[in-house]
């Protein structure tokens, strides 16, 4: 770290967070900054959210009218995750099952699968079909920039060791 720099060594993995969090414990307004920091966490993921529910939306559709919408459903389901401290600390962004969603409630992961597809019932012909979603909507989203997405994850973290260490002076 260059001089003037936070007490404590930051790098973009779990240790770094979990640094960055005890860190954060020992200020007198540490549970605001905790909120503060997972707010700016979220707001750097907010773009490949954006872009994975682009991705299921752009999936074909059988265009059946029987209800709730598949591909609406599942984009529903897709946002950044931040958890500070716990078993697990991280920035993330999760497409979240989808119980309601026809009792389909795998269907992020089913829909994103490389190889076979869902079996699904068909009514008036053979009573089940393999339906194939588009394939690796969910990774495909962040292929290309997830650089930038750990960047801006990072500058969050960065902004907030050096709000501590100014602090500290």
């Amino acid at each position: 770290m260059a001089s003037g720099g936070p007490p404590f060594e930051l790098t973009v993995t779990h240790e770094g967070l979990d640094a960055l969090v005890r860190a954060i414990r020992r200020e007198e307004d540490g549970k605001l900054l905790r909120k503060e920091l997972a707010k700016t966490m979220r707001d750097a993921l907010r773009p490949g959210a954006a872009m994975a529910k682009s991705g299921i939306m752009a999936m074909p559709s059988a265009g059946t009218g029987m209800g709730p919408g598949l591909r609406a459903g599942i984009a529903k389901k897709i946002r950044p995750e931040v958890k500070l401290g716990g078993r697990w600390s991280g920035a993330r962004v999760k497409a979240f099952k989808t119980p309601g969603l026809r009792g389909f409630a795998n269907a992020p992961k089913r829909t994103n699968r490389r190889d076979g597809g869902w079996r699904t019932l068909t009514y008036g012909r053979e009573p089940w079909r393999t339906q194939v979603g588009k394939r690796q909507w969910f990774d495909e989203a962040f292929e290309n920039d997830a650089d930038l997405h750990r960047a801006a994850v990072y500058e969050a973290m960065e902004a907030m060791a050096r709000r501590l260490a100014d602090r500290a002076r």
